[in-house]
């Protein structure tokens, strides 16, 4: 195997570990601020304008912050948690923060499409709202949290580019070094073929997955 080959498979295998490494983090982090602001908000299970206005100020602020200046503001949290300012590693936590209120934003509006009605009438069955919460809210809104899990990966695949461009690894990191400061054509083409790949065979199985689990 060529050295040209070995690099493009790295940047390749540090592409998928930036992007499935964050999107698990997100995916967690992201549903859990979704749940908070479904829950505060007004008529929600537990209202509380307070506090969801400060989360809702909150994800609005990190939504707003484009993704490379986000990336040098979390550059001592990501030294902290992970020991170094470079590699794929060090861009997990400002994949993470970039993409959670994303993927939270993508769970109020799955949410808020449950039928109001399923939920008053579990409550008239004495439901708890723990209970209403896993039994009726996440499961009825499956499918679209799992489209909105498709489509925040394919966000980090693009976030995962641009974290190359500035030390973290990955094609993004390839296309730049060699295809764009070395005039490396080859590899640029490769590197963004094998971006284009990733981004339809995410899709794909997402859409695959909605289809199998969506009855309705």
């Amino acid at each position: 195997m060529s050295a040209k080959v070995e690099q493009i498979v790295k940047a390749l295998q540090e592409t998928l570990f930036m992007t499935f490494a964050s999107l698990l983090f997100t995916v967690i982090f992201g549903i859990m601020i979704g749940i908070l602001l479904y829950i505060t908000q007004s008529k929600g299970l537990y209202q509380c304008k307070v506090i969801n206005r400060i989360v809702d100020l909150i994800v609005n602020i990190l939504r707003s912050i484009p993704f490379i200046i986000l990336m040098i503001l979390v550059v001592p949290l990501a030294k902290m948690l992970t020991g170094s300012l470079l590699g794929a590693k060090a861009a997990i936590p400002s994949l993470v923060i970039a993409a959670s209120p994303f993927y939270a934003r993508m769970c109020i509006i799955a949410f808020n499409e449950v039928n109001k009605g399923t939920i008053e009438a579990c409550k008239a069955m004495g439901a708890s709202n723990f209970e209403i919460i896993y039994k009726v809210l996440i499961p009825e809104s499956l499918p679209a949290l799992i489209s909105g899990v498709s489509l925040t990966a394919i966000s980090l695949v693009s976030y995962t580019a641009m974290a190359g461009a500035i030390g973290s690894g990955g094609l993004g990191n390839l296309a730049y070094l060699y295809g764009s400061v070395r005039r490396d054509e080859v590899v640029l083409f490769i590197s963004t073929i094998l971006i284009v790949i990733i981004v339809f065979v995410i899709q794909f199985i997402g859409d695959y997955i909605v289809m199998k689990i969506d009855k309705r």
